[in-house]
């Protein structure tokens, strides 16, 4: 409804439809005939006479826009609007100190000898947006649940930071330490929300813009998960998540709607800062993005709430009888409009209101200083304590509500609506002095000319610091606030894991499906079988995890309202509202979402989820990567499992489907603890100890990623002598050699094991080599325990030099170490120089391809064959044999024809 009317906006599409109704009376005819339709004839009928009605209308040449977006004003007319609770007096005090200390603390930021300055403008333009719902809306923890999920936009902390000072949760030599994590600490802040860097403080990280809106979409679906297995009640908590509206060009902010509005999330609101500028320009200067939001967020099913104007333009919208107002609002684009926000009132009188008589007329008696200040509806409190809310209010549908703004408010001419203000970080002392009277502050001229700016703070026991704590306090405790209440968890004893030790027999079974049964087992521990949250992207079949569908059920707070087509299979599609798996669709930013979500309920909720998401290993790190980074910086915990890994493994799929390197960039991650394992049995003690590590006592924030594979090979029984420290550090020997004359070492990992075995036999039958074989379950853990032994022994080298891991392990083992996987060369690489004696690699490097098994390997020269000549060239080095075997290896197994290498083992989808 459009504010100060009591007339609805009829839905357009860039016609002016803000027109009063002349003949009431014919409007009720026309209405009461309609009611008549439904009551006498039903839904359908009715629904069928609008057709043929709009159908009419067009051959008419009757302009009947499409249902997508409507007029450029507020949704939410005045009369409309709720009581305002608040004082608003008090609140434009703390908003202004607020205001004051955000943008001293970066202008101090940038100071000389420090530099590292930060950003303004975004805060500013949203304040207010933040301020209502600090003082009305957002829940806290204090009752021990978890309160409401605010995903703060990035570049807004210095606001949040400065509104946390005012309550004394940070202190003012911790707002000068803003950015300066390290050399200030403890008391340094975090550029950004950045849980890892301030875990008591921030919850979500946001400043990877578009992760933001993705996150909030999943995190309310979690909600509703939990709540609806019994884990959690979630009921009173709601998601709130501020964007900009730039940052809505990123493909992920929008492209999960649909499954807010299908599940109809009603406990989540966006809020959309519409500043219309971007980080150094218009977001749409010959457009209207908000009108653009809307009709995309009402595409995809959700409720909008536009909050357009502030209170001053009621009176003016009252009076717009012919809709002359209206249609100059719809037409006017966002470029004109950032005009408009930094040129003076007589400017926006002659450009905007001079182009009709009509117009001319409203503004007639109006000064050019009340002209200036026509204002826009995200600055004005009472509209956004309305806007909220109604949001709240809303049932069955997820709200947007599109805020629109001015980028750099209050700051002064220099920075209002400036292009350049996103980048500008100080002010000088005219800038400064302006900003305080604007702000009415009691701040005298010397402190802002002598040295750096001060502070604000009006005191504790000020009436304005009062209200504050008085409303945090009515509404649960301060927010942002983190906090960890989860228990460790009772963790299976080794019962669970029997299975996987056992080995397969004479049966062959993928690494996929090795760790699907230890998954199995442990979803059936009373204890903690329930906390598992199994996450596919439409694969569960192709990983062998259908057989949990009869059981575990696929989760759908709808249920499963239709009859599924595979019902009378033994493992037919079941769904269930309070199914155990989430099966999110096509889509790994969506399911890695969820991952990050469950992952990190043991502090939102105080309660631990144990997410395992399995997906093709292609496109995890590499398409999800920087959630991936968001996992880490949230501290979320859980399994990750590339499936259908490696360059050589997928056979037929083709280079879009080849994983040679998702190791490498798991490498990159550093809460990611990342294993290639080759036997169910190191499967199972790798799973054993993640758990204990992320859910056990002392607990750490860190996630597992298990590369898995889809080729069948048979698994040994675990040995009795099973080296548990080499399978978790990252490499045991599994076959020592038993006969030859020269000494050698094969280190592989993953699919690659069982090719080390058959080369360790052809050396030993063939070329009179004794090779050992050691199975390298972490490249990346070898290393990183390795750096960190180096750090030490740089730092401290008045000790005793400490040995790298993978170096004690080796420096008893003789001869020539040569290490294959099915990963590029970069991934064994990385232990290289702590590796005792000569080291060689064999990798797939290079774009995968469609093939056998056998010929991808002889294409890449890691299959068994080739690890034999990578052995005999290390030991022709050493002179150890005669470098006329190299040729004769060569010409024996063919290695430069790829049809000559056997095909290999087929099959196996999971």
């Amino acid at each position: 409804m459009a504010s100060g009317s009591d007339r609805n906006p009829i839905i357009i599409g860039g016609l002016p439809s803000q027109v009063p109704d002349f003949d009431p009376e014919e409007t009720q005819e026309w209405l009461d005939s309609l009611d008549a339709a439904v009551d006498e004839r039903g839904r359908e009928r009715a629904r069928y006479l609008m057709l043929r009605l709009i159908e009419r209308a067009r051959e008419k040449r009757v302009a009947v826009p499409e249902m997508r977006s409507t007029d450029y004003v507020n949704t939410i007319a005045t009369k409309d609007e709720p009581f305002f609770p608040g004082n608003e007096e008090i609140e434009r005090k703390v908003l202004n100190a607020t205001r004051w200390n955000a943008a001293v603390m970066v202008s101090r930021a940038q100071r000389p000898g420090i530099g590292v300055g930060g950003h303004i403008a975004t805060f500013a333009s949203s304040a207010s947006l933040y301020d209502v719902g600090f003082n009305h809306f957002f829940r806290g923890k204090d009752d021990g649940k978890g309160g409401d999920q605010i995903f703060f936009q990035g570049h807004a902390s210095p606001g949040v930071y400065a509104r946390a000072y005012l309550l004394d949760r940070l202190s003012n030599a911790q707002l000068d330490a803003f950015r300066q994590e390290k050399s200030k600490a403890p008391n340094g802040l975090s550029s950004y929300p950045h849980p890892r860097l301030m875990p008591d403080f921030w919850e979500f990280p946001t400043v990877s813009m578009g992760l933001g809106p993705l996150g909030a979409i999943y995190q309310a679906r979690m909600n509703r998960y939990m709540e609806a297995r019994g884990i959690a009640d979630t009921s009173a908590s709601h998601v709130w998540a501020f964007l900009g509206d730039g940052e809505m060009d990123e493909p992920e902010s929008l492209g999960q709607l649909s499954i807010a509005a299908r599940e109809g999330l009603d406990n989540l609101t966006f809020v959309v800062n519409c500043n219309l500028q971007r980080l150094d320009g218009p977001v749409r200067g010959n457009g209207k993005i908000m009108q653009e939001l809307e009709s995309q967020f009402r595409g995809a099913g959700w409720n909008v709430i536009k909050l357009v104007w502030d209170r001053s333009w009621d009176p003016l919208l009252a009076q717009d009888r012919d809709g002359i107002l209206v249609n100059k609002l719809n037409t006017t684009p966002d470029g004109q409009f950032q005009t408009y926000a930094t040129e003076t009132g007589a400017y926006i009188r002659d450009h905007f209101f001079g182009g009709d008589h009509r117009l001319r007329a409203m503004v007639e008696n109006m000064t050019d200083d009340q002209i200036l200040h026509l204002g826009r509806g995200g600055h004005d409190h009472k509209k956004i304590y309305a806007a909220y809310a109604a949001a709240k209010a809303h049932k069955g549908q997820p709200t947007v509500i599109l805020a629109q703004t001015v980028k750099g408010w209050t700051l002064g001419p220099n920075f209002e609506g400036r292009n350049a203000t996103h980048q500008m970080k100080k002010l000088t002392v005219e800038d400064l002095k302006g900003f305080r009277d604007r702000l009415r502050l009691p701040i005298p001229d010397k402190e802002l000319e002598d040295g750096l700016p001060p502070y604000y703070h009006p005191g504790r026991d000020s009436e304005e610091i009062q209200y504050m704590h008085d409303r945090r306090t009515a509404l649960g405790g301060y927010v942002p606030t983190r906090v960890v209440r989860a228990k460790p968890l009772a963790l299976p004893d080794d019962k669970a894991y029997a299975g996987a030790k056992k080995g397969s027999g004479h049966q062959k079974i993928a690494t996929t499906m090795a760790f699907v049964r230890v998954l199995k087992d442990l979803m059936r521990d009373k204890e903690i079988g329930k906390r598992f949250v199994p996450i596919a992207p439409d694969e569960y079949r192709t990983f062998g995890m259908d057989a949990f569908f009869p059981s575990a059920k696929i989760y759908n707070p709808l249920g499963q309202i239709y009859e599924s087509v595979d019902r009378e299979l033994l493992l037919a599609y079941k769904e269930s509202p309070t199914g155990q798996m989430l099966h999110d669709g096509i889509t790994e930013a969506g399911c890695t979402a969820s991952l990050i979500a469950a992952g990190s309920a043991y502090a939102t909720h105080g309660e631990p989820l144990i997410p395992v998401y399995v997906f093709y290993s292609m496109f995890g790190f590499q398409r999800t990567g920087d959630q991936f980074w968001q996992m880490a910086d949230q501290l979320a915990r859980g399994f990750v499992l590339g499936a259908t890994a490696g360059r050589t493994t997928l056979t037929g799929e083709g280079l879009q489907h080849a994983d040679g390197h998702s190791q490498l960039l798991a490498s990159t991650n550093p809460a990611c603890v990342a294993y290639d394992p080759a036997y169910g049995y190191e499967i199972a003690h790798i799973v054993k100890d993640g758990l204990r590590r992320m859910y056990g006592e002392d607990s750490e924030d860190v996630f597992y990623y298990l590369t898995v594979y889809n080729e069948p090979i048979q698994h040994p029984a675990e040995p009795a002598d099973v080296d548990v420290e080499g399978i978790l550090k990252g490499l045991h020997r599994i076959k020592a050699g038993e006969k030859g004359e020269h000494a050698a070492q094969i280190l592989a990992s993953g699919v690659a094991v069982p090719w080390a075995e058959e080369a360790q036999r052809i050396l030993a039958d063939e070329w009179n080599v004794k090779a050992d074989v050691w199975s390298a379950t972490s490249w990346n853990e070898l290393r990183r325990e390795a750096v960190d032994v180096e750090r030490h022994n740089l730092l401290h080298p008045e000790e005793e030099q400490q040995v790298p891991y993978v170096t004690r392990k080796l420096a008893d083992a003789p001869g020539p170490k040569v290490a294959v996987s099915d990963w590029m060369r970069s991934v064994p690489d990385q232990i290289a120089r702590w590796v005792p004696g000569a080291y060689q690699s064999l990798g797939a490097d290079g774009f995968g391809f469609a093939d056998t098994r056998g010929a991808a390997r002889r294409f890449f020269h890691i299959d068994a064959q080739s690890i034999v000549l990578g052995v005999l060239t290390e030991l022709a080095k050493e002179g150890k044999v005669d470098r006329s075997l190299l040729k004769q290896a060569i010409d024996r197994y063919e290695l430069l024809d790829v049809t000559a290498a056997d095909a290999g083992e087929a099959g196996g989808d999971a």
